[in-house]
């Protein structure tokens, strides 16, 4: 599994449209995706996206720019590309797009229509014939898994080993799958940290993210007071633990705990500064109008990519529906899709 930064020809997005769960506030929603895909093609990154109709899509992105904006009609039940997208892997000296099975999080939520958009982008002639790969027999969300593109893989035991998912395969038995899907052959896996307000059964990228130079950062609270400091200490204590496949310890950046946000009923919401998406010049950064926290965030994930520009985009609304920006996107390699798309 090649890393998030290694290479990144567009991104995969879909649109909030009235038959998602994004209806109750599908305005504010579309705004949303408006500064999202704006942010991105403004930084000069293709984005590809899914829409109900070319129609409803142009109207949505109007003030986009349209050469970097490829509009694809297709069926979908919501919008969290990142975890019913394609996995990119490196076979050999090529790159090959997985399709594994999405069941909803562990079946929590209608995900029928999800789960075949990878098999409508093949049919379509937008990944490519030769890049897709079947892998549908075993469940695995893109958001559930971290790569340094060398061989190792970060994860959570919660979620990779949720009964809903794949029938609660031992540590041993997804090693193996790991390593034959993915590649993997240093597999570390978190067995604490968890979000108030996660519907994923603590993914990865809501915790923890793999940087270059052997780095993790992690999300950590500092006040004792809040609900997740237990839970954020002990996951903390075990990245200390963790080795490279050398035997070297990993350099730890923590990222600040966001201020509590809370949906109208009154349950926190999973907000994260973990939640990023990365190419190999930029990082979009999800922020949530907390001025001191979202700027000591962009900062330290700098450390981490000193090369790369940090780009914050509002995500107060991404996080209603209990996701934020990495959730909303999947970068696709050059490779992956029909390069006749984008001339």
């Amino acid at each position: 599994m090649i890393a998030e930064w290694e290479s990144c020809e567009c991104v995969l997005l879909a649109l909030p449209a009235p038959h998602t769960d994004w209806n109750y506030i599908l305005e504010e929603a579309r705004e949303q995706y408006r500064r999202l895909v704006g942010a991105i093609t403004g930084a000069g990154i293709d984005c590809v996206v899914l829409t109900p109709s070319k129609e409803y899509g142009n109207e949505l992105l109007k003030d986009c720019d349209p050469d970097k904006v490829t509009l694809i009609e297709c069926k979908y039940n919501d919008t969290w590309t990142r975890d019913y997208g394609p996995i990119s892997v490196e076979r050999g000296e090529r790159l090959r797009a997985l399709d594994f099975g999405f069941n909803g999080w562990g079946l929590k939520f209608a995900a029928d229509r999800d789960n075949l958009v990878n098999l409508h982008l093949k049919e379509k002639f937008i990944i490519l014939p030769d890049a897709y790969r079947n892998e549908r027999d075993f469940i695995l969300e893109g958001g559930s898994v971290e790569s340094d593109g060398a061989g190792t893989i970060l994860t959570t035991s919660e979620c990779l080993q949720s009964p809903n998912r794949n029938g609660g395969k031992s540590k041993g038995e997804l090693n193996e799958i790991l390593a034959s899907r993915l590649g993997a052959d240093h597999v570390l896996w978190l067995d604490y940290g968890s979000l108030a307000g996660d519907d994923t059964d603590s993914h990865i990228d809501t915790l923890c993210r793999i940087a270059p130079g052997n780095s993790i950062l992690f999300t950590g609270c500092r006040n004792m007071d809040d609900e997740h400091f237990e839970t954020l200490l002990k996951m903390r204590a075990q990245l200390t633990l963790f080795r490279t496949p050398e035997g070297e310890p990993y350099n730890l950046i923590e990222l600040p705990f966001p201020d509590a946000i809370y949906d109208e009923e009154g349950y926190r919401l999973p907000a994260t500064y973990a939640n990023y998406l990365v190419t190999p010049t930029h990082i979009f950064m999800p922020t949530y109008g907390q001025p001191m926290n979202d700027d000591l965030a962009c900062r330290m994930v700098k450390v981490a990519f000193p090369d790369h520009e940090v780009i914050g985009v509002d995500c107060t609304t991404l996080i209603k529906q209990h996701g934020s920006l990495h959730c909303a996107t999947m970068q696709i390699p050059a490779g992956i899709f029909n390069e006749a798309m984008f001339d």
